[in-house]
């Protein structure tokens, strides 16, 4: 399945299957031991990509790609940074619109479609938690490569690691008919990233300068901290 095939698909799935789900899982209401085994996954998996982020963002300009709910763009925005975010599923993008304004954040650019879309602009910083773990490792980096000549300065991001679970739980999903599948989770060795990571010729200006295993019951995804190779290890441009 191509890129813009798989793309569709999971845009459509989280718009008209998953969006009801997923707005009672980021939110507080109460939801069953696996769902909250896996809320409290991504909680701790959105402290660590935000900790990675410097904490006075005003005059930066983030993307937050895959946005869902919103819950990350609220707290980059409450940081001061100027956000975009954006998400394949419209009516996600309504909630975290909704969401965003009753907390009395209203300066957040929220869109529907492509977060590789050229016409977004450049960013100092990009945000990617559980968006890019749908596809194919190839198109994975392939959609690094194409935001990396427009990140000034870090992005942070999240992939499924692969193991044997994962692996047996994907293969068992391909039995179904597809109209019944939910865009599985495509399971990635660190090391298997960080080789195709390192061969592609538009990433050679940047680095993995930090990785992070979160689990937390039914929830288990690795963050990733990718640097800007201009920067130092403290994150200042070099001369």
């Amino acid at each position: 399945m191509s890129y813009r095939e798989r793309r569709a698909w999971i845009g459509e799935y989280f718009d008209r299957t998953a969006a009801d789900a997923w707005k009672a899982l980021t939110s507080d209401a109460p939801v069953s031991r696996v769902r909250a085994s896996v809320r409290a996954g991504r909680d701790r998996m959105r402290t660590t990509l935000l900790n990675w982020i410097p904490p006075e963002l005003h005059g930066k300009r983030v993307l937050d790609a895959g946005c869902g709910t919103g819950t990350a763009s609220i707290e980059l925005a409450q940081r001061g940074a100027e956000v975009v975010a954006i998400d394949l599923s419209p009516t996600l993008v309504e909630h975290a619109q909704e969401r965003a304004e009753a907390m009395g954040v209203y300066d957040i650019d929220f869109r529907s479609g492509d977060m590789l879309d050229p016409s977004l602009g450049s960013f100092d910083y990009v945000v990617a938690m559980d968006s890019i773990i749908h596809y194919e490792l190839a198109d994975m980096v392939k959609a690094l490569a194409t935001l990396a000549p427009r990140v000034r300065e870090r992005m942070v991001i999240t992939v499924a690691p692969r193991t044997p679970m994962l692996s047996v739980m994907r293969a068992v999903g391909k039995l179904f008919p597809r109209s019944d599948r939910s865009p599985s989770i495509v399971p990635v060795s660190e090391n298997a990233f960080r080789k195709a990571f390192g061969a592609q010729p538009a990433l050679d200006s940047w680095g993995m300068v930090g990785t992070r295993l979160i689990e937390s019951g039914f929830y288990r995804s690795m963050a990733i901290n990718l640097q800007n190779a201009t920067l130092d290890a403290h994150g200042v441009r070099r001369s």
